[in-house]
């Protein structure tokens, strides 16, 4: 049975990215969803290892574009245009000659669309509660589809009434079999933010529909004394031990 590896804001952490490659083992595809820079002390290591990766599709995130030039830094905050201009400093031009030939647009692949943001919007637009998911289920035509973006592990399923359309929002489990079209998040690996610390990311099956989130530790100490060696914001040290 096909396994596809499901990966999504990374944020230039190396020891999370390993920890979730070595949990998910082998893998038949992998599907990043952007955001492999930003906030973190690893960009160069990051963009190298997801490179090496065979059977790789990869999206570009709104912290690549902007590393890339192609986003103003004014649309960060404070401490995210910080390690933005270490990022944009710090990579190398190979890896943002790859960072830049990233599509921006939805990307098909059998009947999954992907994106980095939303469908509607798929480098800047949160989906982060079932009111947008459901504007947004308007905007693609596959049954599902895989985002990242709001570094949460979470799933919007469409439920049909008789009159309307309404989301379900299941919290992270074991697995589930896809019935209905939803919208599903695998979580971030570097920066998770829905108080769980652990890297998440998630198993595809596309033969049996099935949805299969995870979480794995990691060695967080290590990776906060690296953003602080490196001079960014103590900030992104300190929500990772806390998953916020």
């Amino acid at each position: 049975m096909t396994r596809i590896l499901v990966i999504s804001d990374i944020h230039a952490n190396l020891t999370a990215l390993e920890a979730v490659l070595a949990d998910a083992g082998e893998v038949d595809e992998t599907w990043c969803l952007g955001d492999l820079v930003g906030y973190g002390p690893d960009p160069n290591e990051c963009i190298h290892r997801i490179r090496s990766l065979p059977k790789l599709t990869c999206l570009i995130g709104n912290h690549d574009t902007a590393a890339i030039g192609n986003l103003a830094l004014v649309s960060f905050n404070h401490d995210a245009r910080r390690s933005l201009v270490w990022h944009k400093e710090t990579v190398t031009k190979k890896n943002l000659t790859f960072l830049t030939g990233l599509p921006s647009d939805v990307v098909v692949c059998g009947e999954v669309s992907l994106a980095h943001g939303s469908p509607r919007d798929p480098i800047w637009e949160y989906v982060m509660n079932a009111l947008t998911a459901r504007i947004n289920l308007g905007f693609f035509s596959t049954p599902w589809c895989f985002i990242g973006h709001s570094h949460m592990q979470v799933v919007f399923q469409q439920c049909a009434r008789r009159d309307s359309v309404d989301i379900v929002v299941l919290p992270p489990g074991e697995g589930y079999e896809l019935t209905e079209r939803a919208i599903l998040n695998p979580g971030s690996v570097g920066q998770p933010r829905d108080r769980n610390p652990r890297a998440a990311y998630a198993l595809f099956y596309p033969e049996k529909n099935i949805w299969e989130p995870r979480r794995v530790e990691y060695d967080i100490q290590a990776v906060k004394t690296r953003i602080l060696e490196a001079g960014l914001p103590p900030r992104h040290a300190e929500r990772l031990a806390g998953g916020w």
